[in-house]
């Protein structure tokens, strides 16, 4: 960087730093509000868990056997049996009124069925409208009815039947979860959360920035003789302080709430001033492209602030339309994530992390080049024609 760049870089760095010391509303949206939004997230999901879902149990069966399943099932920690209508009518009105979010049928005769060698069926119902809350009482139904049969298979059905007609399924399936094996939904969605917000408020922070010097006819001047450093050095204070808030972030999932970083820390302390440089050249484009701040804020607020769900962590985009894997790619948010993914919780090795690494690289060039080249343009048409005065 030669003497020009250097001066034009430290003045537009001032230049912004200055604004922030003056203009209180604009210092707390870049420091007390993401710090804000980042400890009520927290304190939201702190739970980890979710316990006592309600559900409900139909019992037709009438037998010991079919009560002891209801007493299990309520002494699990993740459901809580709070019903127990006479049949699967009422039960279903449950369902429908938001009362519980599953339901248990142990059908007639299921345990008679068993007594005499035959398999019995209980059944299971959730409430796939709340995904997470009934897939979460599901696998805890399925546990529960495991620990049942195994209590009925030592007790009284397996003396009544016999050891010659109790065998093993000939092939059995043994699943293990790997990666948040608590089934912490905070481990699962913190990480989404923290980055998706701070890349939003970055993002509408910097598009604020340069949309103020297009708005007040002050591009120009502010861009200067060296319009890249200016441009560089004008963003610089949001992506250092968005970049501290980011490795908070990480470090305290990481440190207070999880299990360490399985892989590189390092790798993750450098992809938060990536990822925040890759959201702003993003702003930049923005603005360049539309030369106008409302304009800038709402595209981002289309882009950015919508980039969650089209980042493949909580909708899946494989075989979805070809939009919609084309954005998912184009977001910065879908690089960080794999990074983050690989590096705090699966432990891949350092060199599996470069192509996301290099992805938020490519978005810093190709956005940041065209957004500065075309607010560059907009600066020199604004220029006084040769004779006039400025």
């Amino acid at each position: 960087m030669n003497a020009r760049a250097r001066a034009g870089f430290a003045a537009a760095f001032r230049r912004e730093w200055q604004h922030l010391r003056q203009d209180r509303a604009d210092r707390l949206l870049v420091t007390l509000l993401p710090l804000l939004m980042l400890a009520v997230m927290a304190w939201l999901f702190a739970a980890s868990v979710m316990r006592d879902i309600p559900i409900a149990i139909v019992d037709l069966d009438h037998s010991a056997e079919s009560r002891l399943l209801a007493r299990m099932l309520d002494a699990s920690p993740g459901v809580a049996v709070v019903a127990q209508p006479p049949d699967l009518a009422q039960a279903q009105a449950q369902l429908r009124r938001l009362e519980v979010y599953a339901v248990v049928l142990v059908p007639r005769d299921a345990t008679r069925e068993a007594r005499r060698g035959r398999q019995g069926t209980v059944f299971a119902y959730y409430n796939a409208t709340y995904l997470t809350t009934g897939q979460s009482a599901v696998r805890d139904i399925v546990e529960a009815v495991g620990a049942w049969n195994a209590r009925l298979l030592a007790g009284p059905i397996g003396r009544q039947v016999g050891p010659a007609k109790l065998r093993a399924p000939p092939i059995a399936v043994q699943s293990d979860i790997l990666y948040n094996p608590a089934r912490s939904y905070e481990l699962f969605l913190l990480p989404l959360v923290f980055p998706a917000l701070l890349s939003l408020g970055l993002a509408l922070a910097v598009a604020a920035s340069l949309g103020r010097e297009v708005r007040d006819g002050t591009l120009r001047a502010f861009l200067g003789d060296a319009p890249w450093a200016a441009m560089a050095g004008k963003v610089s204070p949001y992506v250092a302080l968005f970049s501290v808030y980011g490795a908070l972030g990480v470090l305290y999932l990481a440190l207070l709430r999880g299990d360490g970083v399985a892989g590189s820390l390092w790798l993750l302390m450098l992809g938060q001033p990536l990822f925040y440089l890759a959201c702003a050249a993003v702003a930049l484009l923005f603005v360049g492209l539309t030369r106008d701040m409302g304009t800038a804020l709402s595209a981002i607020g289309l882009s950015i602030g919508t980039a969650l769900a089209f980042s493949g962590a909580t909708f899946p985009v494989v075989d979805a339309p070809l939009f919609t894997r084309v954005w998912n790619l184009l977001l910065p948010l879908t690089a960080y994530i794999k990074l983050q993914t690989q590096q705090q919780f699966v432990g891949a090795p350092w060199s599996v992390s470069l192509w996301p690494l290099g992805t938020l690289l490519l978005m810093v060039a190709v956005a940041g080049g065209v957004g500065g080249w075309r607010l560059i343009a907009a600066a020199r048409a604004t220029a006084p024609a040769p004779g006039q005065g400025a």
